[in-house]
């Protein structure tokens, strides 16, 4: 295992430093730029789609979800360990600069989720069972024709089902397992029995919600999801009343050493300037996944007008799970471990390399981190661990939930209904797995197959780039005219119809 982990740093860092942020910020500037930022001029419109229409009992429907069912499945696939245990990992490798740049590739990212949300509706199919069927894989196979289009959407169906189905959820099982051990810190040594618990426990919940299908599935994210952010929110907020004088430098803490990262993570300004770009650029994928592919399945079940529409609303589920969410996170980190001369930020602590040789000596890693933020706001490490351990739970089983659907849609693409069970009887597996396993060795897995859906998924959108900027500029697109004659100005009117 420790061999493997080498192998998948070392590729993880190529694919990280030069390939990740090249695709992400390189396709998110194409779309805000193309779209006339649409992140900018229909972000009230989103909001309004989604609060406007909010909605815990969105009941069943005979075809797909309701707008608000669809963005719930989509947030819980998003709000999950990369917005504690994954935000933690980068500020404590990357510094609190790495932050910083989660909040730009967000930014750009709410251009690129819109392209993905607007495509899944444009390609959408229906079966003779009234079934909705949609994501990137049919919206690559629509923009590349012939053996060529088969092959990426194969390619990508197998990253997802890996990436989501699999590794995916082995991540969040062992972020349940790592932060609810700690809760409980079993002094007897069995931690491994309490681990196997843990993780029977979590395998058998999802067992039951996946058996109930995508209306199960609706059912249960549209009630958790808003009460899960409410309650981390409001913990977060407590801590910053708390440490209130120490806002003003964590603000300061994350946009000084977004640019000037040597004084706090060692080595050369260029190599800290690129650990704290790339952290911030992995770990925003993770958190928000713009750009990876995996929310257009939730999208694409969206019954709506037009695909504009959950466009809009798919920005929102980026903005809630990065610039709130995960922000909460960095706040409470930042302002109880770095700043007023934190644990992580005192010069008597400084080896020359780095914070993260000094938490290692401190015992504080990217799982206990948040943990340890809240304990020490409420000067009680008990309280920190429960109320970590409560919130990350839920994050945690949502995402397990949202993944797994999105691992469904894929492998029914590839194998149909025969194959679904085989999945989900493996997926329930590896959920137990996950939370024996060692940490490091399951995020880089994870890491490593996001990073192969981003490259189809990707050259997919610049491909049918045409189809999102008609949508963006069509009749009631915000605060943009009609294109004069365009056809697709009176057809996005229309509600989106199958092939």
């Amino acid at each position: 295992m420790d061999t493997l982990l080498k192998i998948v740093q070392t590729v993880n860092s190529y694919l990280t430093d030069y390939v990740l942020i090249f695709l992400l910020v390189g396709v998110g500037l194409y779309f805000t730029i193309r779209t006339k930022f649409v992140q900018v001029r229909c972000f009230g419109q989103g909001m309004k789609l989604v609060f406007g229409k909010i909605s815990f009992k969105g009941g069943k429907h005979k075809g797909g979800l309701s707008s608000f069912q669809a963005l719930a499945t989509a947030i819980a696939a998003q709000v999950g360990t990369g917005n504690i245990v994954g935000a933690c990992g980068a500020i404590l490798i990357g510094g609190p600069g790495a932050i910083f740049w989660m909040w730009i590739i967000a930014f750009f990212g709410m251009a690129t989720i819109y392209a993905e949300a607007v495509l899944a509706q444009k390609t959408r199919v229906v079966d003779e069972n009234g079934e909705v069927h949609g994501g990137p894989v049919y919206y690559i196979k629509t923009a590349f024709k012939g053996k060529f289009g088969k092959f990426l959407a194969g390619f990508f169906a197998v990253a997802t089902i890996l990436a989501l189905g699999f590794m995916g959820s082995m991540v969040q099982s062992n972020s349940i397992a790592n932060t609810i051990g700690t809760a409980v810190s079993t002094a007897s040594g069995n931690e491994f029995t309490l681990y196997w618990v843990i993780g029977l426990v979590v395998a058998a919940l999802a067992a039951f919600i996946f058996i109930g299908g995508v209306n199960r599935i609706a059912s249960v994210t549209e009630k958790m999801v808003p009460a899960m952010a409410v309650l981390y929110l409001l913990g977060g907020l407590v801590v910053l009343c708390i440490r209130i004088r120490y806002i003003p430098e964590t603000f300061g803490m994350i946009f000084k050493y977004a640019f000037n990262a040597k004084a706090l993570i060692g080595g050369s300004v260029g190599m800290a300037l690129k650990t704290a770009i790339s952290q911030g650029a992995k770990r925003g994928l993770f958190s928000n996944e713009a750009g990876m592919g995996s929310t257009p399945h939730a999208h694409a079940q969206a019954n709506v007008k037009t695909p504009h529409e959950q466009g809009c609303t798919a920005m929102i589920g980026v903005f809630i799970d990065t610039f709130l969410v995960l922000t909460m996170t960095a706040l409470v980190v930042i302002s109880t471990l770095y700043a007023g001369n934190g644990i992580l930020h005192n010069p008597n602590l400084a080896l020359g390399d780095g914070t993260a040789a000094n938490a290692g000596l401190l015992g504080i890693n990217n799982a206990n981190m948040a943990q340890m933020g809240f304990g020490l706001a409420f000067n009680n490490a008990n309280v920190g661990n429960i109320f970590v351990a409560i919130c990350l739970f839920f994050f945690a089983f949502s995402t397990i939930i949202g993944w797994n659907f999105f691992g469904k849609v894929n492998a029914n693409y590839l194998f149909g209904k025969k194959g679904v069970l085989v999945y989900a009887i493996l997926s329930i597996g590896f959920i137990f797995l996950g939370s024996m396993l060692k940490v490091s060795l399951v995020w880089e897995l994870a890491d490593f197959f996001n990073y192969l859906m981003v490259i189809p998924n990707v050259i997919a959108l610049v491909a049918l780039g045409s189809l999102v900027f008609k949508s963006a500029k069509t009749r009631g697109a915000c605060d943009l005219p009609p294109i004069e004659g365009d056809a697709t100005a009176e057809a996005e009117e229309e509600p989106a119809k199958a092939e």
